[in-house]
């Protein structure tokens, strides 16, 4: 039995490590992660499936905090309740910590010119790992002209209308439920 609580601690050490070092590069958003979240959780740790992956990122976006969510979902894969608790609290443990750091020095901070220079900086490789997010799942989940047409009507939709991002999500579930059923 003692062997067995090892075991888990054990696990439960890596996992904590594994997210504690991704929630530290954890800016720009959830997107500019999925290459990272997929090279650490499917091809490194092996906690998911290339399919558990991707299923987990679709499901994501149901939830606030979308990307931040597979870390709960990794974790209660690969280590139960006590897993999902470890990998959501340490995703966010450094952001948060970083984000009360700042927040409280606000305004010193916003009037350094280094720190101005410093985010111009970021946001162009931000860009980079989204687009680098977007070919990585489009690579792993693109497989039918039925994938693309969904693919560009969603993007579409996104870029010229209004529409809420939740209901392009719902309406490309509800799409792909009626074509697998008919």
């Amino acid at each position: 039995m003692a062997c067995r609580e090892e075991e888990l601690m054990g696990a439960l050490l890596k996992l904590c490590w594994v997210f504690l070092k991704i929630g530290v590069v954890f800016f720009g958003g959830g997107y500019v992660l999925i290459p990272l979240l997929h090279r650490v959780m499917v091809d490194q740790m092996h906690w998911l499936s290339l399919k558990e992956f991707l299923d987990g990122v679709a499901l994501s976006q149901l939830t606030p905090g979308p990307l931040a969510m597979l870390a709960t979902f990794t974790g209660f894969k690969a280590g139960g309740f006590a897993g999902a608790l470890a990998g959501t609290v340490c995703i966010f443990l450094p952001c948060t910590a970083l984000m009360l750091l700042i927040s409280s020095r606000y305004r010193q901070f916003s009037r350094v010119q280094a720190v101005k220079h410093f985010l111009n900086g970021i946001l162009p490789a931000v860009v980079g790992l989204v687009l680098a997010a977007a070919f990585t799942l489009g690579r792993t989940s693109l497989a039918s002209a039925r994938d693309y047409i969904l693919l560009a009507a969603g993007f579409l939709l996104l870029q010229f209308t209004a529409i809420a991002p939740m209901a392009v999500i719902l309406g490309a579930a509800v799409i792909g439920l009626l074509l697998n059923f008919s």
